[in-house]
């Protein structure tokens, strides 16, 4: 139940307090008669009956031992009849000032905060015994003889333990003691400081200087010190020295009680008080006032004399000064008068001027303790360092030091915008280091000023330390008071001059995010600023390896700077390859304008910061560089990534040596060498040693730049390896190394050393090996062949002699496209057996082609992969120049003079021709447009057809042995390849009688159950005539009826019944891989070959003995093959035991 108002509580009380009611209702008026309205209504008028009674019961017990009345506990509803979530304190007192501040600063003290305080002023009467008769509010006691009492009602944090509970109940009681103490005698105290006044008279001070000290003496009773203790002390001199002795009972206040025996011999600046002409001496005590406020006790020594004048000891008062006293005017105030008035005179300004002025505002504010405790010669000092700040405004610091030596009084002035919290703290940490600070107490000042002040109270551990560099302290704190943006600034300037530092500084020195500043300095900021101002968008990447002072062995960061944010999925594969474990990632993204002369928009910079684990044996200083460029290639897709990155960290190989052994390795999928490439990977890596040297025979052969005799060099790192791989154990391993030895000496040539006009590497690597000498190479062996690697392309040239054409094909077959072009050049062999020049072929696949569906792409990639191929060989081919061989430069030769090549049209390269002759032209090789057949000053393969015209030759004998003239009776076929092509597209054009009922490519599956020969004549013309074109393009509303054009990614396709009967399928749906197998199974008239693949094979053959893993899914059996006559447009189509079947079939 709530009630509002007293007078709801009251009411309350009188029908639920049952007998004492009435007393009761009067207490809870006057007890609640100055509390906050919301407080009661939120506790509500139960609660509040409850608290009020425990407290009445309070005030009508007897006193404890102490004599206070206090209870501090936590209340329950069976005990007390309320609870609360806080701990209860309540206290019964006689009224007297200082009571509630000190409670407050005592509970604050034990480190717990105070909710909610009730404390009214009650006059109580008791009867003979005691026991409270009434209570009600002191004001209303007219007559004034009740006892006043304070009555303290506090809630603060709950206090679980009892004991802890208990021990807050006795600081509290000697809290009140103290008060007590400091009240009782607050006018003897007041007394002995007049006496010791009127003594002083009897000092042998000058004048003035007695003049001054009594009327400060004066001063401060004038309300403007609040006096909390008082002790006089007799001095004595003995073989060790001055000391102080206190007066047995004289203490007064706080200082009430048996004081200690003696005071530690006085230091010197305490001896320099006794004969200095000076009659008090203010300090701070080294302890905190238990009363009023939580401050440090101010300490004032009064000099005492005998009748002769003779200093013989001090009288000392204790307490705190008054606000009245820190309102004063500096010109007011007795002996601060006299020092600001000696400073002025000292500084020398004239009265009335700016300066004198400017001094007088330092003076007025000027911390008012301070003015009180520091001498003339330190008060000019501050003031004239601190009137020289208005003309040249930076970091200083004051100090002055106790002279007991406990603390240090510390003065701080900063730039004002670079004052925060963090900036506090940090200074107040370095003054501790440099002045043994136990403790440190700061209060800030900021006012219209551009200079902020930090005052400080170090409180010393030991002794505070006399000889303090202040100049290299101000050193110290300048640069923490720096701020970030300004440490940032300073390097750029120190780093890139004036000039340009200030513009860096301008674009990127305030676009740091807090988060970046938070890990990492200004200085190492700036660093970070060249690389990323080096940033454009051809260049839009950079990398920098560092290893943090306190980094753990192997323990590395990694800084990628980049113009876009940088995926960790993406980066974290290409580090791990590279042999580094990543732990961690920090982005930073910040926005930096441009300069100038470029834009005037920002531009997002990321930089990602990553902690890298890397293996033990990786020396920072070695791999740092290598490290970074390897990684920049790899992003850059001028490498390739894999495990043979990890070289790296175990060789002083650079990403271009590692490139080399990489297509090499890559070479020998080729060659179906037995281990796979993750294999020969780790080899290399776990024989880093072998790699190196394997390498450096590479180099020893190949580098034009070698001096020394390159056979006795490579023999001696043929001795090496040899040497090496009698200590590898696995046989697998040994035979892996032996193959990187023996192919590197079959290497005949290399562009590995040549550079583009820009003098860079090219994007590509070429190799000419003697074929015979390469180990496990399969049959037929060529004479020569070039290997042309790079992380865009792979391809392969093979020659079967010296004097050799052939055409180039753009293959799609990148596990084993070199035995595609194995087995076309063995095909063209027999072809060529009576001709010259001998057969050769050659192919390329392309490693990362757009999609498919973007042919412009897809094509553009593939051309620019076809002049790779071609450059690669032309860049380890001779040219001839009048006559006479010219060798390539940069490359050394391990052959005889060969500048033979040619090179022709094959699939997917019918009308590149003429770009093969540009690349010819643009090396300037000696047969000029003759170097590749066709184009425009030759013969187009595509338009003349001759390949497609001679096989239909050979179909059309086939259909006259079976009394069948396909040139003008219709007749069945099924196909592989699609229009866009050479030997499809014009096979498919040799004769208007064609029934195209299905085909296949390796994009789609064409099905035309029952065609119309003019129609399906006329749109596949079509086709073949389109610049480029796939099944896709076929015109559907040609087809007959159920037929349809598929993509072979579709998970299945569904068969009409007219496909069925046309094709001879039962099956109403296929996969496209099965559906392709029964297409080559079809009972049709014919099967055209004009595609790339073997699709027929022997039933004693398998699959591997093929070697066209691609279409090892689709391939049939001869004697499965039920088509009348086979097409032989293209090469290899099917084995020549599959093609013995079929014959016999």
């Amino acid at each position: 139940m709530t009630h509002a108002n007293l007078a709801d509580l009251r009411t309350y009380t009188l029908e639920n307090a049952g007998a004492a009611a009435p007393v009761l209702a009067d207490f809870v008026s006057a007890y609640f008669d100055n509390t906050d309205p919301d407080e009661l209504q939120q506790r509500g008028s139960a609660t509040l009956l409850a608290l009020a009674s425990a407290h009445w019961r309070l005030l009508d017990a007897a006193p404890d031992a102490s004599g206070e009345r206090i209870r501090v506990f936590n209340p329950t509803l069976a005990e007390d009849g309320f609870d609360s979530e806080h701990t209860v304190i309540q206290m019964v007192h006689d009224d007297m000032p200082f009571l509630v501040d000190s409670v407050t600063m005592a509970i604050n003290r034990s480190g717990r905060m105070v909710h909610w305080i009730v404390h009214p002023l009650l006059a109580v009467e008791r009867d003979a015994n005691g026991s409270v008769k009434s209570a009600s509010l002191a004001r209303q006691d007219a007559d004034h003889n009740r006892q006043i009492s304070s009555l303290i009602l506090v809630e603060c944090d709950r206090i679980l333990l009892a004991t802890d509970r208990l021990q807050l109940a006795t600081e509290l009681s000697q809290v009140l003691h103290d008060v007590r103490a400091a009240v009782s005698d607050w006018a003897p105290m007041l007394k002995h400081l007049q006496s010791v006044r009127e003594a002083s008279s009897r000092s042998p001070l000058s004048a003035k200087g007695q003049q001054e000290g009594v009327e400060f003496l004066h001063w401060l009773e004038a309300q403007h010190f609040t006096f909390l203790g008082a002790r006089d002390y007799q001095l004595l001199r003995d073989d060790d020295g001055i000391k102080l002795l206190a007066v047995a009972e004289s203490g007064l206040g706080i200082l009430r009680g048996e004081p200690n025996s003696s005071v530690s011999r006085l230091p010197a600046d305490a001896l320099e008080f006794l004969d200095s002409d000076q009659l008090v001496l203010v300090t701070k005590a080294m302890t905190r006032a238990t009363v009023h406020r939580p401050a440090w006790l101010d300490c004032l020594s009064v000099k005492r004399y005998d009748d002769g004048g003779k200093v013989i000891g001090e009288a000392r008062f204790l307490g705190l000064y008054t606000s009245k006293a820190y309102a004063a005017q500096v010109g007011d105030i007795p002996q601060i008068r006299r020092r600001a008035a000696d400073v002025k005179a000292a500084v020398g300004v004239l009265p009335e001027s700016h300066a004198a002025k400017s001094l007088q505002t330092i003076l007025d504010d000027y911390p008012r303790d301070e003015l009180f405790q520091v001498d003339t010669a330190t008060l000019t000092e501050h003031a004239l360092g601190i009137l020289r700040l208005q003309e040249r405004q930076r970091v200083r610091v004051f100090l002055r030091r106790d002279p007991f030596g406990r603390f240090t009084s510390a003065q701080v002035f900063v730039p004002r915008d670079r004052y925060n919290t963090e900036l506090r703290s940090r200074i107040g940490d370095e003054l501790c280091r440099a002045l043994d600070g136990q403790s440190i107490e700061y209060t800030p000042t900021l006012t219209n000023s551009p200079l902020a002040r930090i005052h400080y109270f170090i409180r010393a551990g030991q002794q505070a330390p006399v000889n303090v560099d202040v100049s290299a302290l101000e050193a110290r704190i300048t640069q923490l008071s720096l701020r970030w943006e300004d440490d940032c600034k300073q390097a750029l300037l120190h780093i890139h001059g004036e000039s340009q530092g200030l513009a860096l500084a301008a674009r990127f020195a305030d676009s740091f995010p807090i988060a970046y500043q938070e890990d990492f300095s200004g200085r190492m900021a700036a660093d970070d600023v060249q690389v990323l101002a080096s940033l454009v968008l051809q260049q839009s990447m950079a990398v920098r390896l560092y290893r943090p002072l306190d980094s753990t062995p192997g323990m590395v960061r990694f800084k990628i700077f980049s113009l876009s944010k940088v995926a960790l999925s993406d980066s974290l594969p290409v580090l791990e390859r590279m042999g580094a474990r990543v732990l961690d990632e920090h982005p930073y993204q910040l926005q930096a304008g441009v300069p100038a002369a470029e834009a005037s928009a920002a531009v997002d910079y990321w930089i990602h910061d990553l902690g890298l684990q890397l293996p033990p044996a990786a020396g920072f200083a070695l791999i740092r560089e290598r490290f970074e460029a390897l990684f920049v290639q790899v992003w850059r897709k001028e490498l390739d990534s894999d495990d043979l990155n990890k070289l790296v960290l175990v060789t002083t190989l650079d990403a271009r040596a590692i490139a080399v052994l990489r297509a090499y390795t890559r070479y020998f999928k080729q060659l179906d060498f037995p281990y796979s490439q993750s294999y020969l990977e780790a080899t290399l890596y776990k024989n880093a040693a072998t790699a190196q040297a394997l390498y450096q025979l590479f180099e020893a052969r190949f580098s034009p730049a070698q001096e020394q005799d390159r056979t006795a060099l490579q023999n001696q790192f043929s001795e090496t390896i040899e040497a090496q791989l009698g200590a590898v154990a696995s046989l697998d391993e040994d035979r892996i190394l032996r193959q990187y030895h023996s192919t590197i000496l079959a290497t005949l040539r290399t562009n590995v050393w040549q550079v583009t006009a820009a003098g860079g590497h090219k994007p590509y690597m070429s190799f000419k090996f003697q074929s015979h000498d390469v180990p496990g190479m399969p049959e037929p062996k060529p004479m020569f062949e070039i290997w042309v690697y790079s992380p865009r392309v792979e391809a392969i040239h093979l020659r079967m002699n010296k004097v050799a054409r052939g055409g180039l094909r753009w293959s799609d077959r990148p596990e084993d496209f070199r035995t595609e072009i194995l087995g076309l050049v063995k095909a063209q062999q027999v072809k060529n057996t009576v001709i010259v020049p001998v057969g050769s072929k050659g192919g390329f696949v392309l490693k990362n082609p757009p999609p498919a569906s973007d042919r412009e792409a897809f094509r553009a990639e593939g051309i620019a992969c076809y002049k790779l191929l071609l450059s690669g060989m032309l860049d380890v081919t001779d040219n001839l120049v009048k006559g006479q061989a010219v060798p390539p430069k940069n490359v050394v030769r391990y052959d005889v003079d060969d500048p033979y090549l040619v090179v022709a049209a094959d699939k997917g390269t019918a009308s590149f021709s003429d770009i093969a002759n540009s690349v010819s032209a643009d090396y300037g090789f000696w047969l000029g447009d003759a170097f590749a057949s066709g184009g425009s000053v030759g013969y187009d393969h595509k338009e003349m057809g001759i390949t497609a015209r001679g096989a239909w030759e050979s179909a059309k004998r086939h259909f006259r042995a079976l009394s069948h003239d396909i040139q003008t009776t219709p007749f069945a076929v099924v196909g592989i390849g699609d229009m866009s092509g050479d030997v499809f597209g014009n096979g498919m054009l040799l004769s208007t009688q064609i029934k195209l009922v299905a085909a296949f490519d390796h994009r789609h599956i064409f099905i035309d159950p029952t065609p119309d020969v003019v129609r399906t004549f006329a749109e596949r013309q079509r086709l073949f005539h389109l610049p480029r074109s796939s099944w896709d393009d076929f015109d559907r509303s040609v087809l007959s009826e159920g037929g349809g054009i598929y993509p072979r990614t579709a998970k299945s396709i569904s068969l009409s019944a007219a496909a069925q009967m046309a094709l001879g399928i039962e099956a109403t749906e296929l996969s496209p891989n099965d559906l392709i197998h029964a297409l080559l199974q079809a009972p049709v008239d014919m099967l055209y070959n004009g595609g790339i693949g073997t699709y027929v094979k022997s039933v004693h053959e398998s699959h591997a003995q093929v070697g066209d893993k691609a279409n090892d899914a689709i391939r049939v059996d001869g004697v499965d093959v039920r088509a009348k006559v086979i097409g032989e447009g293209a090469n290899l189509g099917l084995t020549q035991a599959g093609r013995n079947v079929l014959a016999e079939h």
